[in-house]
């Protein structure tokens, strides 16, 4: 996003027993920090004045075992999420292709359960080595000791702690994709939905849609200069979603008595189009995506609130639904 002020330190950790030290130090000073890898999805207030960031730079992809149908694969939390994508892609991995080009770390995705045209990394997540706060040693817990749910997990619901590696289980499927539940994808390759397609042509043609939408970080397109997604896709009930427009897209859930339907359609049926900004304000609505946010040059992060609290009044106006930003907010 480019935006927010200069902590007070940064403490660098190259390897998980540097972060575990790092933060049990902290923990114990009562000191403030927030530990960041890539920062992509991180909003930074102009004042972080008492603040120290944990840099975490641990990187590496390790298989663990493997059969003839699957390979479990352990990837410490500093590595970067579309470096692991595109690894497991080129060795025939599948279950993650469609989160191809999603910006930040392997640490960071189970705080959110990060996820993109129809998979999520709770899929595949089969343990996470977790220092949790008050504890002097670290533990590997199983999945479904954090409660992943859509965009959502223990993580963000007073569960504090820190991840120091994810363990993934993916499939070997002859250079093919899980079954795509995109329509998306299906659509844009001709398929039938929930098909299985190669994964080389999964992955490409979700950058190629990322990138139309602006989220591909790009030097050469300011309406990446981003977060990406600014909200989550609410999820309501099916009842609650025919009150609504049959236009307005919504997709199913694994829950049938619940969909997800478009932050994005929702934003620009309460009035606010494409590349909308604030008389002054540097910050806007993406020209390609309602659903970012972006930095137009020079904007600050109170303006980039600014914009994205006027949008979650006049769409809870408008609507009845509360969106719920998807980065992280520091310091506000």
């Amino acid at each position: 996003m480019q935006v927010g002020g200069v902590p007070s330190r940064i403490i660098s950790c190259g390897n998980t027993q540097q972060l575990y030290d790092a933060a049990i130090e902290l923990w114990s000073s009562d000191e403030q920090f927030h530990v960041l890898a890539g920062g992509s999805n991180t909003v930074f207030a102009e004042d972080l004045e008492g603040l120290t960031i944990l840099h975490v730079t641990n990187r590496g992809v390790e298989i663990v075992s493997e059969d003839a149908q699957f390979v479990t694969v352990q990837v410490q939390a500093g590595h970067s999420w579309d470096e692991f994508v595109a690894w497991a892609v080129a060795n025939d991995y599948a279950g993650i292709e469609a989160m191809s080009g999603i910006p930040g770390s392997v640490g960071a995705t189970p705080v959110q359960n990060v996820g993109g045209y129809g998979q999520e990394v709770s899929d595949v997540i089969t343990q996470v080595e977790f220092l949790e706060k008050g504890s002097d040693e670290s533990v590997i817990r199983p999945a479904s000791y954090f409660e992943f749910s859509y965009r959502d997990s223990a993580l963000k619901h007073g569960l504090e702690g820190l991840v120091g590696w994810v363990e993934f289980r993916l499939q070997k499927l002859a250079g093919m994709s899980v079954p795509m539940k995109s329509g998306q994808i299906t659509e844009h390759l001709g398929a039938e939905y929930g098909s299985a397609l190669p994964l080389e042509q999964v992955r490409k043609t979700v950058l190629e849609l990322r990138a139309s939408k602006g989220m591909v970080i790009s030097a050469n397109d300011p309406d990446s200069v981003g977060c990406g997604s600014f909200f989550t896709n609410p999820v309501i009930s099916v009842e609650k979603s025919l009150e609504f427009p049959e236009e307005m897209q919504r997709w199913r859930m694994p829950n049938e008595d619940q969909v997800k339907i478009s932050a994005g359609w929702l934003i620009e049926n309460a009035g606010f189009p494409k590349g909308y900004s604030i008389p002054g304000s540097k910050a806007a609505i993406s020209n390609k995506h309602a659903l970012a946010i972006t930095n137009r040059g020079g904007a600050s992060s109170s303006e980039i609130l600014e914009l994205a609290r006027l949008i979650q009044e006049r769409v809870a106006a408008r609507w009845g639904i509360n969106l719920i930003p998807e980065p992280n907010l520091v310091g506000f």
